[in-house]
């Protein structure tokens, strides 16, 4: 008996059909904006480091043709007390093709797995704005997206129990 008569080889194709993947079709900007409103006062002689404050969010939806947008937005200030020396806001996005992923899977891959593949490049160009501005490159830490998703799914399920029975 040959494989194609036991089944074994029959298998193959339905499993290489079945597998999964997640393809990056395009990654882009969308928005980026650097402002250094003292300039160049806040650039000459600094001798002490600023407060850097940083705001991440990940949002994602259906694009055309089946293909889901993530975007990635880290949001940087830095201030010298009250005085902004500068403001870094980036919308980085990604087209991504998901093949043969369930539906209950598809939320934490956007959530997680898309922004992690984003994140190293939009790490490079807030890196770059603060540089190009006259500051010391702006190296932002890795980012737990695991520990983002979960805390959002935190809030979602705490607002969705304070909501009166009869709104829900």
């Amino acid at each position: 008996m040959s494989m194609a008569e036991n089944g074994d080889d029959a298998g193959q194709p339905q499993a290489a059909a079945a597998q999964q993947s997640i393809g990056v079709i395009s990654q882009y900007v969308k928005d980026l904006s650097f402002e250094s409103p003292g300039a160049p006062q806040t650039v000459l002689g600094r001798t002490t480091s600023p407060a850097i404050n940083i705001g991440v969010n990940v949002q994602s939806r259906r694009a055309p043709q089946g293909e889901l947008e993530v975007e990635l937005r880290i949001e940087a200030t830095a201030k010298d007390g009250e005085n902004v020396l500068f403001a870094i806001e980036l919308v980085y996005a990604g087209l991504f093709r998901l093949t043969n992923i369930p539906d209950a899977n598809i939320t934490p891959i956007a959530m997680i797995e898309c922004p992690r593949l984003l994140f190293p490049f939009a790490r490079q160009i807030v890196a770059d704005a603060s540089r190009n501005g006259g500051f010391p490159p702006l190296l932002i830490d890795p980012i737990d997206f695991v520990q983002l998703y979960r805390q959002r799914m935190e809030q979602m399920a705490a607002a969705a129990q304070q909501q009166p029975e009869g709104n829900a």
